[in-house]
């Protein structure tokens, strides 16, 4: 059949899944900030299972994540260089190294400095590097009528980490204490990625990936030529992408911050939500998860743009319904319209890899797209603003107000972007 994937490459991409699914330890860091911060004993000593280690107060214990946050968005550059020259097994084996070596020494160190260096710059770039890998390996083995599922099932393992994670952090600290739960999932994640990375492969010289079916649906518009990023940067594709990232990503993130947050809101006079906040966060890790398959699989049979327009605009409806949902109280609506803003954001990071592989080739699929990933990063800019809205006005309000206009903005902008042209080619 004339659509017949090989076995391998579903091999390839089931191990993309498994390696995302551990360097989701980012996720357990609200857990180990929950048992290091205690405002009123700042800078003393803890005892017990944590003998060793000292409390924090909130600032210090959200520098050792930011800083991680930082320097994968900015490994992933260098970690796509390695995919694209080395090959993917030596990018997931040294994302998975680092990352070990963050955790043990953050346990080791049992200080704010250990945190910095062990999950906030090791930890950093070992998911820059090893985020880097599978995504772009797995999508070398599939036509442009598939990228967007199996972009999706790749990137969600990242998004289901969320569901598993953090409960089996706060077992090991309950069991054992920090220094136990950094030893333990450190080893365990390093692991499962350096042995799942031994699974990733390019395809064969001379593989030409399936043709579709005759009735998949619109075939979208790909390049045939495999550009270099000296090239895609000259291009203004590419800051649309970037821009279009952006645009994904902070509104997703606004409400990933301040879950908790606002189910506390909505929920008063709702003893067991306002007392069980983190119900809202953990059903968006799901939909999150989620996002990022279904999205990545529409996306095939209706085209990129088209998914992202609908994601964005949808998204965008709920974020500007966000203040009166909370005012009434209606949690049926709250988690409606939080978990579409989740599915966004989800689907965003299942459908800017497969943009980047339709518009610049697969080739160079993992330097090219740590670059446009940066636009990931610099969407965290509307988290921060909104905790500074919240601080000036006493609400959310406008933040919502302010990134629902920043998605119907984006989807302007994706609906003005068609792929670029290289010398001789033709669309």
């Amino acid at each position: 059949m004339a659509d017949k994937v090989p076995g391998r490459a579903w091999v390839v991409t089931f191990a993309g899944t498994a390696i995302n699914l551990c360097l989701g330890i980012l996720y357990a860091w609200s857990v180990w900030a929950k048992e290091l911060i205690n405002e009123k004993m700042v800078g003393q000593a803890m005892t017990g299972l944590n003998e060793g280690w000292t409390y924090l107060n909130n600032a210090q214990a959200s520098v050792p994540f930011s800083l991680c946050v930082i320097i994968f968005a900015l490994l992933m550059i260098p970690g796509g260089r390695i995919q694209d020259r080395f090959g993917p097994k030596v990018g997931a084996t040294t994302g998975g190294l680092f990352l070990a070596a963050g955790c043990l020494l953050s346990g080791f160190m049992k200080s704010y400095t250990g945190l910095i260096l062990g999950f906030g710059v090791l930890g950093g770039i070992g998911m820059g590097i090893g985020y880097a890998a599978p995504t772009p390996a797995a999508l070398k083995w599939f036509g442009p009528h598939k990228r967007g599922l199996v972009a999706g099932l790749v990137v969600g393992g990242y998004g289901g980490a969320a569901l598993y994670v953090s409960p089996l952090a706060a077992y090991l600290i309950k069991s054992g204490g920090l220094s136990y739960s950094f030893y333990f999932l450190g080893i365990l994640f390093a692991a499962v990625t350096i042995i799942a990375g031994q699974l990733l492969a390019w395809p064969p010289e001379g593989y030409v990936p399936p043709a579709p079916p005759v009735k998949a649906g619109p075939t979208p518009s790909i390049t045939k030529v495999d550009w270099v990023a000296g090239d895609m940067v000259k291009t203004w594709q590419f800051y649309a992408l970037v821009f279009m990232f952006i645009g994904t990503t902070q509104s997703g993130l606004l409400i990933i911050a301040n879950a908790a947050k606002i189910l506390a809101e909505a929920a008063k006079g709702n003893p067991f939500f306002a007392a069980n906040a983190w119900i809202l966060a953990s059903y968006g890790g799901l939909v999150n998860a989620l996002g990022r398959v279904g999205t990545g699989l529409y996306s095939d049979k209706i085209g990129r743009a088209n998914a992202y327009t609908l994601n964005c605009l949808v998204s965008a409806l709920c974020l500007f319904a966000l203040p009166a949902i909370i005012a009434s109280r209606n949690l049926f609506f709250l988690f409606l319209a939080v978990g579409i803003a989740y599915w966004q954001y989800g689907g965003g990071l299942a459908l800017m890899p497969s943009f980047t592989a339709d518009f610049y080739g697969p080739k160079n699929l993992g330097f090219n797209y740590g670059l446009v990933f940066l636009g990931w990063g610099l969407g965290f800019f509307m988290a921060r603003l909104g905790g500074t809205i919240k601080d000036v006005t006493g609400s959310l309000n406008w933040a919502f107000y302010l990134s629902g206009i920043v998605l119907i903005i984006a989807v302007i902008v994706c609906r003005l972007t068609k792929r670029p042209t290289a010398v001789g080619e033709t669309r």
